[in-house]
């Protein structure tokens, strides 16, 4: 490691915290590429709202080593910026990228143009290790994963039979509406019974789901249009109802208790490629609770609320 003029300070990186447990992940991808010139690109947008925990990667990594230069760029920049070499190293203001960061690319506003798709191509030709993959990108959008719940595909990634019913235990329902038998089965469970059932379409992110008898009308009114096979239905998750407080500025003084929901998020660093797994661990989680009668909770929407899980031990 001494060649890339790393010297450790993770030693007493706090527990649990998935900021940071991020940010030695990009540290440690930017020393698997072996450069130590090279630079870690954040892919951001034109405007940028979610910009606390963006800058406390960068500030972190430059804490943690302060030769690592990061360049923060958007996909319009880099269709004009970005060139890549004879030998597919990305080059961007005559840095050499060992890593890509994506925070955009995930919503089709943010790829407006041709030039966007372009410049993701590029970025996706390159040397440059991706954060996320290609493949794990695609693997987070609807679609996918309801591929992946169709009986026979989990045998194609995984051989023990155990780790295949503990996976596909974990799937909720997941159905397509296409223009076959099992689309027009799923419609016509969507229309019996909405409540079961939340409708999603290919999108990152909340924001865009249909729930409770919303799904009935939606589902009338794409019935025979082509827009329909862009939604998948998925069985509504039901979580278990607690009682507390959440806290808000400009709230009352004195806060009143409400039913709640939460949802416990495990982050993961897992760099490798289609050979090798050089890391892969568990650097920490979120939870995020929201009042139950609320269907969206994303804390940035202002819907849900960062917390901090309690466990007990259960006989």
């Amino acid at each position: 490691m001494e060649e890339l003029g790393y010297h450790d300070k993770t030693e007493n990186l706090p527990e649990n915290t998935a900021l940071t447990g991020m940010t030695v992940g990009l540290l440690e991808a930017w020393k698997i590429y072996g450069d130590s010139k090279a630079a870690i690109l954040f892919i951001v947008e034109n405007v940028t709202y979610n910009i606390c925990d963006q800058r406390f990667h960068e500030f972190e990594l430059k804490r943690l080593n302060n030769r690592v230069k990061v360049l923060r760029k958007t996909l319009t920049e880099i269709n004009s910026e970005a060139t890549l070499t004879s030998d597919n190293e990305l080059v961007v203001n005559n840095f050499v990228v060992s890593v890509v960061y994506f925070r955009s690319g995930y919503v089709p506003d943010q790829l407006p143009t041709k030039k966007e798709w372009d410049a993701r191509l590029l970025l996706e030709r390159s040397q440059a290790i991706k954060c996320p993959s290609i493949q794990y990108h695609l693997a987070g959008t609807k679609k996918v994963q309801q591929a992946l719940a169709k009986p026979g595909v989990l045998e194609m990634f995984l051989t023990e039979a155990k780790k295949i019913s503990i996976v596909r235990d974990l799937f909720a329902g997941l159905y397509g509406l296409d223009f076959d038998e099992a689309g027009d089965q799923a419609i016509q469970m969507a229309l019996d019974n909405p409540e079961r059932f939340v409708l999603k379409p290919q999108r990152e992110g909340g924001g865009n789901n249909v729930y409770g008898t919303d799904i009935r009308d939606a589902i009338l009114s794409m019935k025979d249009s082509k827009e329909r096979t862009a939604w998948i239905l998925m069985e509504r998750i039901i979580p278990p109802i607690s009682t507390g407080y959440m806290i808000r500025a400009g709230g009352p003084k004195v806060p009143t208790p409400i039913e709640m929901v939460s949802e416990l998020g495990i982050f993961g660093v897992i760099i490798g490629d289609s050979q090798k797994i050089l890391v892969n661990r568990q650097v920490g989680h979120m939870l995020r609770t929201k009042s139950a009668t609320a269907d969206e909770g994303g804390v940035a929407a202002g819907l849900g609320a960062l917390d901090s899980p309690y466990l007990i031990d259960i006989d």
